[in-house]
């Protein structure tokens, strides 16, 4: 999930007549469950409200023997609102390693360990993948404990559709690579999404309308779960200008989702890819020629993308 999980409010007051959740309830609910020992668990956390911890996950975090954390000081807050104490060690990508073998090590002393990333799923656009992949090599049993995801939050309020999503997550900061990336997708008529910072957010949606076009449906969904939640749907060509109206509306983390391509697909979009690969190997003016022949799309407007692209190319970052 995209940037750090701020420790924030629920959204909604509690309804004064309710009564809190009760610990019997929590026994109830958790107390035949198996927690297996000698197994990583993968622990989903809230993306902003506390309130989105699931009960299993809570259970789980009491019985581990120790909290493998992308963050240990906010795994350690984390524990602390949930009155829940374990000792927390290290496993981001820079050390991922190390922290896998210590993982394994305490695996095979019988302990149960549990592994949490800054928020929502581990190994969604987060560190965890090869901590998983290092304990299934080394034979050794890891159990998802399911939960909030930004991927699947966003996309249950899109409106766009139950069809298939193709999730991107962050785009690279070359803006060769990101435009790279777009025109691969262009002709895919699955939706589209994507993590985006605020800083890069303006220029993302702008790239997005040059690539897919002005008349695609957009949903961005901004600090989801949190007290400034917004969902927001508009096309590509109204998004840079709504960002702007307001500065508040460029803050937050945001995942993007792009209506996918209609079907019988623009020529221009089938061959945008085409001219991509061979922008690797030819002249401009001969790769587009080519693109032209063998796609049948229009030879200017594939010249103006091939202009874009190695536009791109020098060592520019961001977006």
């Amino acid at each position: 999930m995209p940037g750090k999980r701020p420790i924030a409010a629920p959204i909604a007051a509690p309804i004064a007549s309710e009564a809190p959740l009760e610990a019997s309830l929590l026994e109830r609910l958790t107390h035949n469950q198996n927690y297996p020992i000698a197994s990583l668990y993968v622990i989903a956390t809230p993306i902003g409200n506390l309130a989105d911890m699931t009960l299993r996950g809570l259970e789980c975090l009491r019985r581990v023997d120790a909290v493998a954390a992308e963050d240990t000081r906010s795994a350690k807050r984390l524990l602390v609102e949930y009155g829940i104490s374990k000792p927390c060690f290290a496993a981001h990508r820079h050390n991922e390693r190390a922290a896998a073998a210590e993982i394994i090590a305490r695996l095979a002393q019988g302990q149960r360990v549990a592994y949490i990333s800054d928020a929502g799923t581990p190994a969604i656009s987060d560190p965890g993948a090869k901590l998983v992949e290092a304990v299934i090599a080394a034979g050794m049993r890891v159990v998802p404990i399911p939960g909030t995801s930004a991927v699947t939050c966003a996309l249950s309020a899109s409106g766009l559709g139950d069809g298939p999503f193709y999730f991107v997550g962050f785009l690279p900061a070359r803006r060769a690579q990101a435009r790279a990336i777009a025109v691969s997708l262009a002709s895919m008529q699955a939706q589209l999404v994507f993590y985006e910072a605020p800083h890069r957010v303006l220029q993302t949606v702008t790239l997005f309308a040059d690539v897919f076009g002005t008349a695609r449906r957009l949903v961005l969904a901004r600090e989801l779960t949190k007290i400034f939640e917004e969902i927001v749907h508009l096309t590509l060509g109204d998004a840079h200008t709504w960002l702007l109206a307001d500065a508040n509306r460029q803050r937050g983390e945001f995942v993007l989702i792009v209506e996918g391509a209609p079907p019988g697909q623009d020529p221009l979009l089938q061959a945008l890819p085409i001219l991509v690969r061979l922008l690797e190997k030819l002249p401009l003016s001969e790769a587009v020629t080519l693109a032209a022949e063998v796609t049948h799309a229009p030879r200017n407007e594939l010249y103006a993308h091939a202009l874009k692209i190695r536009a791109d190319e020098p060592d520019n970052t961001g977006l």
